[in-house]
């Protein structure tokens, strides 16, 4: 019985991890189209001070400008199967100085 509640907890881990989300991949698939360059209006990624005003806003504005579209960036930017804390760690992997 120990045995199989191991190999039970040693799947449900591999599972996780297998499924983890890559938040760097998914920017660079996605956000970094517009992010990398500044594109229409879009904050530089990884520049704080480009970030800073629209984080004082606070992550609910923000999500509901990833959910909506702005300016040049269709509803969901180009993550359309992202959860909300997905596109929180998007945003704050964005608006972090690398």
């Amino acid at each position: 019985m120990k045995k199989l509640a191991l190999l039970a907890t040693l799947v449900a881990a591999t599972s996780f991890n297998a499924n983890a989300f890559d938040v760097d991949a998914k920017y660079k698939q996605t956000c970094s189209i517009c992010h990398a360059m500044s594109v229409a209006g879009a904050p530089k990624a990884f520049d704080e001070a480009a970030w800073a005003p629209r984080m004082a806003t606070g992550m609910d504005a923000l999500l509901a400008s990833v959910h909506n579209g702005k300016n040049a960036m269709p509803p969901k930017g180009l993550c359309n199967d992202c959860t909300d804390d997905q596109y929180k760690a998007l945003i704050n992997h964005m608006a972090t100085s690398k």
